[in-house]
């Protein structure tokens, strides 16, 4: 199932294609981007790598659905970050990520994101919604709470979990 074109008040979320590595490489290649989330700014052969992979949708066993989107600035479509979810559990659970260049941080595009990101996924039947948030990163940290997502008491990696839960529709006679 192909990834859906979701928008908000200025962002177009567009479905990853292996094609936006040319541009991605540039959005992606601050260093200060990975002071938190660890490695380096890719190199277009290890992003064209990487989104070939990404684009198939399904890890290699099937137990997990990823879903990608480059994020693209209303009205230009100029490509700005991205969003990312790793859903499970049938569904009812999802990792999500965001990542936004250094040039447009500051501007409120990851609480954009991840709150439309997160919206979505509720109306796909996700009741658990986790970000893992490097205790140290305050911005990060911001758009996760702003998004509804709750820092918890516990530690994976290094990495403090923030979670939504909500209780699963029920259906009424």
């Amino acid at each position: 199932m192909p990834d859906p074109r979701l928008t908000s008040a200025r962002l177009l979320f567009v479905p990853l294609s292996v094609t936006d590595a040319e541009e991605m490489v540039h959005v992606l290649s601050a260093k200060s981007l990975y002071t938190f989330i660890g490695g380096a700014p890719p190199t277009l052969d290890e992003l064209r790598d990487r989104y070939t992979r990404q684009v198939v949708g399904r890890s290699p066993d099937g137990s997990q659905e990823w879903r990608n989107w480059i994020l693209r600035k209303k009205p230009d479509s100029e490509a700005i970050g991205f969003v990312q979810a790793t859903i499970t559990n049938e569904g009812r659970r999802a990792e999500v990520a965001w990542v936004i260049g250094e040039q447009w941080q500051g501007q409120g595009y990851a609480s954009e994101a991840a709150t439309t990101l997160i919206a979505w996924l509720r109306t796909t039947g996700a009741t658990t919604i986790e970000a893992h948030i490097h205790p140290d990163h305050t911005a990060s940290a911001r758009v996760a709470r702003n998004a509804g997502l709750q820092p918890t008491i516990q530690f994976d990696d290094g990495e403090q979990l923030s979670q939504l839960t909500t209780e699963a529709p029920t259906d009424t006679p």
